[in-house]
């Protein structure tokens, strides 16, 4: 399926009016494009279409998608916040002059120095994973004297139809406090509520990644709206804000069928409105945190053709000269992708497993697929790779990094550079006569 701005042109596959066989000429890959349109159409959806005239409603961006400068200046332009779950999230946003209130810091095992600067830096919320995370944060902010607000992390104990990897809300997570240890809870709270320096905010929750079950998100909603109602009772402290997440699945292959992001906002919104005003509680503002729904179709891999082998096992390889080191996923996920041949898009098919270089037998990244019959030297592209991508992406067999591009009205835009080889070796320190 061919996403934004995507099209076939004199049997070549272009984006932004630009052909992708232009690109892999122009550019070292593997690459990762994005189709900057469809990512600000995306993130213009988000803002126009998350709205409620009971509370205020925020947009954060999960960094965690895909990240840089480019990308929180993207944000920046228009009005989403972020969140960030390491200090070098945290450092980027900043550096891309995101406005500090709008940054939200997650994560379960902070570090000394990210706190340091989320709180140094005043931004707009810490989410609190666990007591021993407190502990560090009271003892910065009296350090600095500086106030920081302080939402709490909750797990609300449900289970969501996807990999066991990406859920992130069943008993066993390492995420957050369970709320069937309300006791817990609630003196986490309290012990927030006396400390002069931290602001008590509100609650968050997410429930795991690429999930198409609407009611999934619905039955988050009700569980936390729920246990506010019972903080609310038990310690007579207001939460303001509630934070639901993201994990809103996108479309990989057939098999998948993602809700429209307006489908899937407003009914959110009526579901939170409608528990609010039949319990007569209150909230001030609803929080979400898209991060592959905005980037996930707007993103694809671009490899050269390297070989073809057809083995005496009866399966037919297809090389690309990237593989696991730039995607991940198939290897950890067993994760689906489509692919294409962009300069052969009407092309005779044949059955093809595409497979990298590396030096694993698990560097596959898509079995057994229908592709164009191709030709060493040719272009193909694997589909919505912008999230989770270059994110995960690593030096495995010391293969370098690979840059990104984003393509707008004809107009091809690094971002990232490539890495070169003395990239790869800049921290290495030579042992000389000390061997």
């Amino acid at each position: 399926m061919l996403f934004g701005t995507h099209k076939i042109v004199n049997n070549q596959l272009t984006v932004g009016n630009v052909s992708y066989s232009e690109i892999g000429k122009k550019f070292k890959t593997p690459l990762y494009v994005y189709d900057q349109k469809l990512i600000e159409k995306c993130m213009k959806e988000y803002i126009e279409q998350f709205k409620s005239a009971m509370f205020k409603t925020k947009v954060l961006y999960a960094s965690k998608a895909f990240s840089c400068l480019a990308m929180y200046e993207l944000c920046n332009k228009h009005g989403l916040g972020v969140d960030v779950v390491s200090l070098g999230e945290l450092y980027t946003a900043l550096k891309a002059k995101t406005e500090p209130s709008k940054i939200y810091f997650h994560g379960n095992n902070k570090s000394i120095e990210g706190l340091t600067l989320a709180i140094e830096s005043q931004i707009g919320c810490i989410v609190l994973d666990n007591e021993y995370e407190l502990e560090n944060i009271k003892k910065i902010t009296k350090r600095l004297n500086k106030g920081i607000n302080i939402m709490l992390r909750l797990n609300p104990g449900i289970d969501v139809h996807t990999h066991d990897y990406i859920q992130t809300a069943n008993f066993t997570s390492k995420f957050g406090v369970s709320t069937y240890n309300d006791q817990k809870v609630f003196s986490l709270i309290k012990e927030i509520d006396r400390e002069k320096l931290l602001i008590f905010k509100g609650v968050h929750c997410h429930i795991g990644s690429q999930i198409f079950a609407g009611n999934s998100f619905s039955k988050a909603a009700y569980t936390m709206l729920s246990f506010i109602k019972k903080i609310n009772s038990e310690t007579k402290i207001k939460v303001s804000e509630l934070n639901l997440g993201g994990g809103f699945g996108i479309y990989y292959t057939e098999e998948d069928d993602p809700e429209s992001t307006e489908s899937i906002v407003q009914n959110l919104i009526t579901n939170v409105e409608k528990y609010l005003t039949d319990n007569e509680i209150k909230i001030d503002s609803l929080v979400i945190e898209p991060g592959r729904s905005i980037v996930g179709n707007a993103g694809v891999s671009l490899y050269k053709i390297g070989a073809k082998k057809n083995t005496f096992g009866g399966k037919n390889y297809l090389f690309v000269n990237g593989g696991m080191s730039d995607n991940i996923r198939p290897a950890l996920y067993q994760a689906k992708y489509e692919c294409a041949v962009v300069n052969k898009m009407k092309a005779e098919l044949e059955v093809r497993t595409i497979a990298g270089q590396c030096c694993e037998s698990g560097d596959v990244l898509i079995n057994n697929c229908q592709v164009a019959k191709s030709e060493i030297g040719d272009y193909l592209v694997v589909f919505s790779t912008g999230a989770y991508g270059y994110s995960m992406s690593s030096n495995y067999n010391r293969i370098t990094k690979p840059g990104v591009v984003f393509v707008d009205d004809g107009k091809v835009k690094e971002v990232i550079k490539a890495q070169s080889l003395e990239d790869l070796i800049k921290n290495d320190i030579l042992l000389g006569d000390n061997l």
